[in-house]
């Protein structure tokens, strides 16, 4: 889980968003959490025209739910974020670099050991665990009333 920013609620203008993501390595599968107060921020994904000149119009996908958003990387490739409302002029955008996760070295047989998990895949479910569980742990409760 990467915090956008460095920090559970840093999508927001005053934050350096570019040296963060340059200082931090991003792989397919890895998440993005966005934390932010939805009244006034977004968060959209856009291209890199758009990026480049904060074109929120033409946005590939708006993930902006509830203010404390998360986004997975699926591939490797550049993904762009941008705040839309004006405020990508005052620097609210990043653009994430992906790199395809490195396959590790197949160990040596010895004997009838059964072959060992990569330790990136179970991370990768540590973290997905650890995800859905923020989610139902900050997602409001509603009680209905039938009588």
């Amino acid at each position: 889980m990467h915090y956008v920013g460095g920090g559970k609620a840093n999508w927001s203008p005053n934050i350096n968003l570019s040296d963060w993501s340059s200082h931090q390595t991003f792989h397919s599968g890895d998440w993005l959490f966005f934390g932010f107060d939805k009244n006034q921020y977004n968060v959209l994904e856009v291209n890199k025209t758009s990026y480049e000149k904060c074109i929120e119009s033409d946005f590939i996908k708006n993930i902006t739910r509830g203010g404390r958003d998360v986004f997975q990387l699926t591939e490797a490739k550049t993904y762009y974020f941008i705040c839309g409302r004006g405020y990508c002029f005052n620097g609210m955008k990043v653009a994430i670099i992906v790199r395809d996760i490195e396959p590790s070295p197949a160990p040596a047989p010895h004997g009838n050991r059964s072959p060992a998990v990569p330790a990136a895949s179970i991370s990768h479910v540590i973290t997905a665990l650890l995800l859905l569980l923020l989610l139902i742990a900050t997602s409001p409760v509603v009680y209905v009333d039938f009588l």
